[in-house]
């Protein structure tokens, strides 16, 4: 498999640290609210990454963290009257909501910031004994100008950084570009004991400390979103290699930004919008879809005419599954001739996607494939007379490829109450005997209440309106 690698910016083939296992971290959300799209997007896309590397057979040791301490969260407390820890507790509860309705799979690991605070102090004393970190009062900083390789993720030297860098109000740092990795807490906030006084650790400093105990000092894959390039995962590497002396991360992975209506999504714009907003008009399933149809590295325009299209397209894929089903209930030999040319279609679909997955996690093109095999499917088992072998082994692949997807999952049990039933049992009857106009009669009045019928070899199909 080869992987666009933001450090080197080229196509790389993915050598593990160990053979046939993966270790991969991707930065989690923070949370003092609801996930927005934009969220989502890295959620489903890596979800698929981690989803392949385990159906290629690797074992991966995935790590996903939750920022659970932080100026948002504080702020958003102390607006409802609530602790920081009732805060992150909610919204880490709501991400999960989310995060299930888009069937995005757990990850191996999914630590917190604040269960992490030995760890993070550990780093921190380490960094200020090298000489890459000072202490101002109750406050500890980086210094990037110490760190010769600072801005090669990002592909700008220091001194371009630099002319973009400014010392906020309240900071005593000594240099522009020092970031914090303790800040010294305020009157009325949450704190931790440390060698440097009452205080909490900074954004960045948290990953490093997560990425080192649960994953190693050096890790395979990083991902996270394009915005994340600069200066969060920057700053992750500089302190990460300043501290263990060792590269940080082999391979770096980012997606790219979501834009709604073909502008970049924005509170003060009005176009922003979280995954249960739209989640609650469209369903989960056309919000994953959306997010695995382009190319991972591709910016994606989010709008209702978009989303509609997701939702056509996730219904064709419905539709085959529900037929194979059907196929399956009434199928009469369990081989037939054709099933050599069948399951040679069907491999080759199989190739045909594992080739786009293997290309930089190239879903758009797999997605195709999937199309691909649903056509054939159609054309040589549908209503076709196929052997249950047929049917079975285009299951079996359908399943295999949506399921590397995460897409068709939604698939209800279909039911019909008893006098529809009864209705379409009567209809069958009425054809047997040649009645043809109590026959339509009776498919006019169900097309009334929304139930459509579909005559095959194999019997009646019906879908609802």
């Amino acid at each position: 498999m080869k992987i666009f690698n933001t450090l080197t910016r080229k196509k790389e083939e993915l050598k593990t640290i160990t053979e046939g296992e993966l270790k991969m971290y991707a930065c989690g959300p923070t949370v003092y609210n609801f996930i927005h799209i934009g969220n989502s997007r890295p959620l489903c896309v890596f979800d698929v990454m981690r989803r392949y590397m385990e159906y290629r057979g690797y074992k991966v040791n995935f790590v996903q963290n939750f920022t659970d301490i932080d100026d948002k969260i504080i702020k958003r407390a102390n607006e409802e009257g609530k602790t920081y820890r009732e805060i992150a507790d909610t919204y880490i509860e709501e991400f999960w909501t989310d995060a299930k309705g888009l069937n995005v799979r757990e990850a191996t690991t999914h630590p917190k910031a604040t269960e992490n605070i030995d760890e993070i102090i550990s780093i921190i004393e380490t960094l200020v004994e090298k000489g890459y970190a000072y202490q101002v009062d109750s406050d500890v900083y980086f210094s990037p100008s110490h760190f010769n390789e600072y801005g090669k993720l990002s592909h700008q030297p220091l001194e371009e950084l630099e002319a973009g860098a400014r010392i906020m109000v309240g900071e005593v740092k000594r240099e522009p570009m020092d970031f914090a990795l303790w800040k010294g807490a305020k009157p009325g906030e949450p704190y931790w004991e440390s060698p440097w006084g009452h205080g909490r650790p900074g954004w960045h400093i948290e990953c490093s400390a997560m990425v080192r105990r649960y994953l190693g000092e050096t890790i395979d894959i990083h991902c996270g979103g394009q915005d994340l390039i600069f200066p969060h995962h920057e700053n992750e590497i500089a302190q990460s290699e300043c501290c263990n002396g060792k590269p940080f991360a082999n391979y770096w992975m980012h997606n790219g930004y979501i834009n709604v209506d073909n502008v970049k999504m924005s509170k003060s714009l009005g176009n922003f919008f979280t995954v249960r907003d739209v989640a609650e008009k469209y369903g989960y399933e056309p919000i994953r879809y959306l997010m695995i149809s382009s190319h991972y590295r591709s910016p994606i325009n989010y709008s209702v005419d978009i989303i509609e299209q997701c939702k056509a397209s996730l219904t064709r894929l419905h539709t085959c599954r529900d037929s194979l089903d059907f196929e399956l209930s009434n199928v009469t030999a369990d081989t037939a001739d054709s099933d050599d040319a069948i399951f040679e279609q069907l491999n080759k679909r199989v190739a045909q996607f594992c080739e786009a997955m293997d290309d930089d996690l190239n879903t758009a093109d797999a997605l195709a494939s999937v199309f691909e095999l649903v056509r054939d499917i159609n054309t040589s088992v549908i209503g076709k007379n196929a052997s249950k072998a047929a049917v079975e082994k285009s299951i079996e692949i359908f399943d295999e490829l949506t399921g590397i997807l995460g897409i068709v999952y939604n698939r209800q049990k279909k039911t019909l109450d008893e006098d529809i039933e009864a209705m379409i049992e009567a209809r069958t009857s009425a054809r047997k005997a040649k009645n043809w106009a109590e026959a339509d009669r009776i498919r006019d009045e169900l097309k009334a209440q929304g139930i459509i019928l579909e005559d095959t070899p194999n019997g009646v199909k019906w879908h609802r309106e």
